[in-house]
């Protein structure tokens, strides 16, 4: 009965991050760039029950041979394992707004990796992001709305000198004349990125490479528009409202679990 009240309380664990992650993509659905996280369910090891059991043998010392039978297998519980993030793209929309750059995949080697806008970090570090809600700060200078830097190719802050400025298609920023790349990276495993807030990722191992120089990379960038999040908000809801429900499904096992405890404690044991 124990084990019972175990494996009802870790459903109702996993039930609840998997809320969490589930909350937290409804509440980036209008953030530009962000990524959905999907979370991934797994069951702990199953446990076999046996019987252990004697037959007595016709003997005159009456022997007992001992022997198990085997009940079959139970479930010791699920968790979530990790929450991993999808990488599709978003819907593009347009915006009107010049500082606003949205990045379109075109082709990929194999129809994987993946392709971001670098940005700098207080620590120094390259961060990579999918939204290009850009804007430029007293200095001249190409940045986040958090105030980071946008690098070019060659890793250096891009100076726009002010509003006005045109990005052509293969993300070349035309400044009185002068051409600036942006920095646009292309990372072949995106599962080895992680998040960091803000829709910023980090690069847990292996490096990123320049798109412009990988061969079969294609992209383009689009001025005046941004990408949308990925979060499909009524998949999502439904989502929400299967998770509550198989929480409150755990949660009155347990509750059932609790109430035999009682009586086995309080009516039965005080009878005997």
């Amino acid at each position: 009965m124990l084990r019972g009240f175990y494996t009802a309380a870790s459903g109702m664990i996993a039930q609840q991050r998997r809320q969490e992650a589930l909350s937290n993509n409804m509440a980036n659905a209008n953030t530009p760039g962000y990524k959905s996280d999907q979370g991934v369910m797994r069951a702990f090891p199953e446990l076999l029950m046996q019987r252990m059991e004697a037959k007595s043998m016709p003997t005159g010392r009456g022997l007992h041979v001992p022997f198990n039978q085997e009940l079959g297998g139970l479930n010791t519980g699920t968790y979530l394992q990790e929450t991993v993030p999808d990488f599709a793209q978003g819907d593009i929309r347009e915006t009107g707004i010049g500082t606003d750059m949205a990045l379109v995949n075109g082709d990929l080697p194999d129809g994987e990796g993946s392709l971001y806008f670098t940005v700098a970090h207080e620590d120094g570090e390259a961060r990579y992001t999918r939204n290009g809600n850009f804007t430029v700060d007293g200095q001249g200078y190409l940045v986040t709305q958090a105030g980071n830097y946008v690098l070019d190719e060659e890793g250096s802050r891009i100076d726009v000198g002010g509003m006005d400025f045109d990005v052509a298609s293969d993300g070349t920023i035309s400044i009185a004349g002068n051409d600036t790349p942006l920095g646009i990276a292309y990372i072949n495993d995106a599962n080895s990125l992680v998040k960091e807030g803000d829709t910023w990722f980090r690069l847990e191992e292996g490096e990123a490479v320049n798109a412009r120089q990988t061969p079969d990379v294609n992209f383009s960038v689009q001025q005046n528009h941004l990408e949308r999040s990925n979060v499909d908000a009524g998949k999502t809801m439904t989502e929400m409202m299967n998770t509550y429900r198989n929480f409150e499904m755990n949660q009155r096992v347990l509750k059932a679990y609790d109430q035999s405890m009682d009586k086995a404690v309080n009516e039965i044991g005080r009878l005997t």
